[in-house]
């Protein structure tokens, strides 16, 4: 007789199923979204994924993530500066929407009163059995912003939505809906001071005809695990570009799932890895090319030093119907210890036989006589070696067109290096 048994929780999932039970009277919701919470939980009761589960064979979830903090009503959260000056903050503060500044153009609503009158039920889930952030997410989100853009719209500055903790545990959602015409530049911010557990989840709508820039900074301390999933579709003849900066946290998985859904649209994502002390980097892409003549271009950066640990998985899906795809991805690392690590997985599954894909990865070291030209120019090698990261790095950021972007993320730039070159 063969006894299948259940594996035993681990500390961390006991503590995210008690969670639950305690916050449940207090998470907003009706009926519809209760049961979209009751499903969620009953999937990290199955447990989190494992190395066995393809999608996190780099990020064994059940084995890295080894703490839960409480839920701390206590703590207060305080809004930063925007990363570029001027620009309306939307802040969610531990969890919690604050005051919002007006918009022109843009009608803004706390995620909490969707939950609350069973409206946003519909918006959350999963999206597979692998999907453990969806899961964490919809069992515990209770606030965030939806934001509506109305057709024709161009924003003068970028729209900075916040997601700030001081502590305990975060739960957030951004979803933006963009009409048609429109151009705007969204900055999402996520950053804090505690040791915490935040997921955060963006689902972005963009009309035919849009031009929209994202730029996700992640700036999380190393007492943080961040769970982030950044999910778009795009319409008929429009661009979307998005920009990922990962320059902190413990524990951080940034997924990113886009869908080219009309004709002549266009993705673009940066993204930057800055990776050190022992934390552990994920960011996991999945590009659908689900109609006709899309483009998608898709560059990233990874700098690694310490003991880090980093993933990079992409894979890009050509449907049959899409002919005509132009596609190419390319992942480049810097190794600048003997300790750190970094692990590719680029992927391409085309089913069109009309089109141009490809995909490229390269690991290397500083170039030896690249920092031998400087040092015998008078720079010490420190300097030396910044200069040659920063060249690294910042080809990608001024790829940007916004000059005050531009020179707002290379600061960024110079502030870690200061703290590790």
């Amino acid at each position: 007789m063969n006894i299948h048994s259940t594996p035993q929780l681990t500390p961390a999932e006991t503590a995210l199923i008690e969670a639950f039970g305690d916050r449940l009277t207090l998470l907003p919701g009706d009926g519809n979204v209760m049961l979209k919470r009751d499903n969620a939980i009953e999937a990290l009761k199955a447990g989190l994924p494992t190395r066995r589960v393809e999608s996190w064979h780099y990020t064994d979830l059940r084995r890295l993530l080894t703490k839960v903090p409480e839920f701390d009503a206590a703590l207060e959260a305080k809004t930063v500066a925007p990363l570029i000056e001027g620009s309306p903050v939307l802040p969610v503060l531990n969890g919690v929407a604050g005051k919002p500044a007006a918009i022109e153009g843009v009608t803004a609503t706390p995620v909490s009163a969707k939950l609350a009158d069973g409206t946003y039920a519909a918006a959350l889930g999963t999206q597979g059995a692998d999907d453990a952030i969806g899961a964490l997410n919809t069992a515990f989100v209770a606030d965030g912003w939806l934001l509506d853009i109305a057709d024709g719209t161009s924003l003068d500055k970028p729209v900075e939505l916040q997601n700030m903790q001081a502590g305990g545990q975060v739960h957030t959602r951004f979803a933006v809906k963009v009409g048609t015409g429109v151009t705007a530049t969204i900055v999402e911010r996520q950053t804090g001071t505690g040791a915490a557990l935040v997921s955060s989840v963006d689902n972005l709508t963009v009309g035919d005809g849009s031009n929209v820039t994202w730029l996700i900074v992640q700036e999380e301390p190393d007492t943080a695990s961040y769970f982030g999933q950044f999910n778009a579709w795009i319409g008929k003849d429009a661009k979307l570009t998005l920009f990922v900066m990962n320059a902190g946290g413990k524990l951080v998985r940034q997924e990113i799932r886009v869908v080219t859904k009309g004709e002549g649209s266009d993705f673009q994502l940066r993204a930057i890895d800055l990776l050190a002390g022992d934390t552990h980097t994920d960011v996991t892409m999945v590009l659908d090319h689900a109609v006709p003549h899309t483009g998608s271009r898709e560059i990233i950066r990874n700098v690694v030093t310490g003991k880090a640990r980093g993933v990079f998985q992409g894979r890009i899906n050509v449907h049959q119907v899409a002919q005509k795809t132009d596609a190419k991805m390319a992942c480049n690392t810097l190794l600048l210890s003997d300790d750190g690590e970094f692990s590719t997985k680029p992927e391409l599954e085309i089913f069109a036989d009309d089109v141009a894909c490809g995909h490229g990865a390269t690991v290397t070291e500083i170039n030896h006589n690249h920092l031998f030209y400087l040092m015998a120019r008078g720079i010490d090698e420190k300097t030396a070696r910044g200069l040659l990261v920063k060249a690294f790095v910042a080809e990608v950021i001024e790829e940007l067109e916004d000059e005050q972007i531009v020179e707002a993320l290379e600061h960024k730039l110079d502030g870690w290096f200061a703290t590790h070159g």
